[in-house]
């Protein structure tokens, strides 16, 4: 009865829930390169949700929402994106430290080989925990992402081909901002493989910080991850939007989709999602939450 009453008092004077304190709750991650939101039930299985380019952790809400009564989801933003303040990503290289901080995230939580989701550049993000991680990763999904973005339009395409692009790229939106890339969209969207087709003027573009923006598209345009590819031992579930309208290039990207993952020790699962672009969670969440629910069976 005295310690009933004592957790009480607690309860009270902190305003914390009793199921917390007498679960011992794990004090809040902190780091100075991503955020992550947890919810679903206290035990996993575990997924990790990370977002692509300017993007936060809202555009994985309605899929999280579908999978927080059987799993434990992990929502990931990068910092820099949308409202959340850049700290350390406001200089330097962005894709390889998030990688790194979310593997520390699954360490110190100790999570049991959750199984990744990124979309774009959260796909590369993804890619990347997968090769460092190995073992420790379950499975992996990426979302209209490759391991390197140019070889979606030219299979032969080099990181010194697309140098020059990306350091114009990089210069546009430190100097005239987020706003130039909305407008300049269509243009960008080709010269990324699609990538950014339905990106500008949606819900995936929420902004940031200008230099982590930069920095971001640049990395992006120039982060080519094929030779880490058999690093990879988790199986590997490639999604991304097509359509059967001849006219559309998401006709014909099936084939560069399947030439940018031959590396993969396993070869992995394709789910082209018909009807959707970039934003294939959004375009199309029916069909993808379909193919989330093939992966994670």
């Amino acid at each position: 009865m005295m310690l009933r009453l004592i957790l009480a008092l607690v309860v009270a004077l902190w305003g914390l829930p009793a199921a917390s304190l007498a679960q011992g709750a794990a004090p809040p991650f902190s780091s100075e390169r991503i955020v992550v939101s947890v919810q679903g039930p206290a035990q996993g299985p575990d997924v990790i949700l990370i977002p692509g380019l300017a993007s936060t952790s809202e555009i994985w809400r309605a899929t999280a929402a579908r999978l927080d009564d059987r799993y434990r989801v992990h929502l990931v933003t990068v910092r820099g994106f949308g409202s959340v303040p850049a700290a350390a990503n406001g200089g330097g290289e962005v894709i390889g430290p998030t990688a790194d901080e979310v593997r520390r995230y699954i360490a110190e939580r100790r999570l049991d080989r959750p199984a990744v989701i990124g979309h774009s550049l959260g796909g590369l993000v993804a890619l990347r925990i997968a090769a460092d991680g190995r073992n420790r990763i379950g499975r992996v999904m990426v979302v209209d992402s490759a391991p390197f973005f140019p070889a979606l339009i030219s299979e032969g395409a080099t990181v010194g081909d697309v140098e020059p692009l990306a350091q114009i790229a990089y210069q546009a939106l430190m100097f005239l901002g987020d706003d130039a890339l909305r407008n300049q969209g269509a243009m960008l969207g080709s010269q990324l493989g699609g990538a950014a087709d339905s990106l500008f003027n949606s819900v995936g573009w929420q902004g940031g910080n200008r230099a982590t923006l930069a920095q971001s598209l640049y990395e992006v345009m120039t982060t080519d991850l094929r030779s880490r590819l058999p690093d990879i031992t988790a199986p590997v579930t490639v999604v991304y939007g097509w359509s059967p309208d001849d006219a559309s290039p998401r006709a014909h990207i099936d084939g560069l989709f399947r030439a940018s993952y031959r590396n993969l020790r396993t070869p992995p699962r394709y789910e082209p999602v018909e009807g959707a672009e970039h934003m294939v969670m959004i375009d199309q969440p029916s069909r993808f939450m379909a193919a989330v629910n093939r992966f994670l069976s």
